[in-house]
């Protein structure tokens, strides 16, 4: 038997197709020879397809720690908050689930969907809010799990968000199966994500100054007209190009990169491209 690794000199449908024909037979495939198949198969596949095939390999490959939403960025419903409070998190976050946090964030005491608020709404009889009612446990993962295998759980059990501990038990983020899903199919944009022909957008205040929502495909003299602002233009031509030279790497969700007069913190990124910034004035540092 031929232990060699299958050849990748082929050309076109043709070559695609003996080689495909030769791993039905059993041989052996590594991953990164499928990847390599799939780069060389432009004639049968077309670009969005040869995407989403080679994210559901990577899934195979990525941790949790890989893609879950830093503890920093966890938005999160506080246990003894009163209602109008809890009210303006969701709206403002726009989000369906939140874990409801005790003492603080290593201390997650369940998951609050926001429909289940609706039966509170719903009752005429209740006139006092107890959200122990209305919290569901908190399904707990560790960071090392892999994706392929978090997927398979969230479709078994119908959980659509887990919490993720370090190895001391301490709360390092959570992810959802939309995070997970992305990793195969790209961002998924919903009503809430920023309108794509908008590049710059208010957000919701952070800390107490303004923030902005800037995708990562501003161009950086756009950038600098709307805010008044005197970035560099010179070797960089788009915000995300200008965050990926000072982290000296792809951004991932959860950086803070401190620019000028300006914070950027990226919120929507996967493995291939960083997607929305948000971006507010920055604080100044004492001498």
């Amino acid at each position: 038997m031929n232990d060699k690794p299958p050849s990748t000199s082929g050309t076109g449908s043709t070559g695609i197709f003996k080689r495909v024909v030769r791993a039905i037979r059993g041989e052996p495939w590594s991953r990164e020879e499928i990847q390599d198949l799939l780069q060389q198969a432009e004639s049968v596949f077309d670009p969005e397809e040869q995407e989403m095939l080679s994210g559901v390999l990577e899934v195979a490959e990525l941790q949790v720690r890989d893609v879950m939403v830093p503890r920093s960025q966890m938005v999160v419903i506080e246990r003894d908050q009163n209602l109008d409070e809890m009210l303006e998190v969701i709206i403002e976050s726009g989000h369906s689930r939140f874990p409801v946090i005790g003492d603080d964030r290593d201390e997650v005491v369940g998951i609050l969907l926001a429909k289940d608020l609706l039966r509170f709404f719903s009752n005429p009889t209740e006139s006092e809010l107890r959200l122990d009612r209305f919290i569901r446990p908190a399904v707990v993962i560790p960071e090392s799990k892999r994706l392929n295998a978090l997927l398979k759980e969230f479709r078994d059990s119908h959980n659509h968000m887990a919490i993720v501990v370090d190895e001391y038990g301490g709360v390092s983020g959570l992810l959802t199966i939309e995070d997970v899903l992305e990793e195969i199919v790209g961002e998924i944009d919903d009503e809430h994500d920023p309108e794509e022909d908008q590049f710059i957008q208010p957000d919701a205040e952070r800390d107490g100054r303004p923030c902005f929502s800037v995708r990562a495909l501003t161009r950086i003299e756009d950038f600098n007209e709307y805010f008044g602002s005197r970035l560099p233009d010179e070797d960089y031509d788009t915000i995300g190009g200008l965050m990926m030279a000072q982290l000296g790497r792809l951004p991932r969700r959860g950086d803070l990169v401190r620019f000028g007069d300006y914070e950027f913190r990226v919120t929507k990124a996967d493995r291939r491209r960083v997607d929305t910034l948000q971006v507010q004035q920055a604080i100044p540092q004492e001498q």
